[in-house]
């Protein structure tokens, strides 16, 4: 059964995940390290992990499936969910995928460089769009990943 996977950790969608999981009848991990009220919803499991780099990412890639899918604005976190099967997909929608997951780290390591030598780089903000394209993008993955566990 396809279960979902928050890294809940800034992520401006997750009433809209509760929304299509209930919808669908599916287990969603909020995952996080804090500072996340918990669902009343049975279908969704908060997990509160410890303090430290990367312990929502490690939670996440340990138990996800490649039935499953993930939730994440976080790049390495991607690049290890695609690795086990899993769909992966940005809070705006936007899908990763294996041939874009080798742009998205060089990117990441661009703009970070970028940073650490004082250039500012550019956010453009969640906009009322991203959140509609999102709606639209979790429902095909839901679909599709029904069709796969069907096979």
């Amino acid at each position: 059964m396809t279960e979902i996977f928050v890294d809940a950790d800034a992520c401006p969608v997750k009433a809209e995940i509760e929304r299509v999981a209930e919808r669908h009848k599916l287990v969603v991990h909020i995952v996080s390290n804090g500072g996340i009220r918990p669902s009343q919803n049975p279908l969704i499991r908060t997990v509160i992990v410890p303090e430290g780099a990367d312990a929502a990412d490690d939670w996440i890639a340990e138990h996800i499936t490649n039935a499953d899918i993930c939730i994440t604005a976080d790049i390495p976190l991607a690049s290890r969910c695609l690795k086990k099967g899993a769909t992966v997909m940005r809070h705006n929608g936007k899908a990763f995928d294996e041939a874009s997951i080798g742009m998205a780290l060089g990117m990441r390591d661009l703009h970070k460089h970028l940073r650490e030598t004082g250039m500012q780089t550019f956010n453009a903000g969640f906009t009322k769009q991203d959140r509609s394209n999102f709606l639209n993008a979790l429902e095909t993955a839901i679909q599709a990943a029904k069709r796969k566990t069907v096979m």
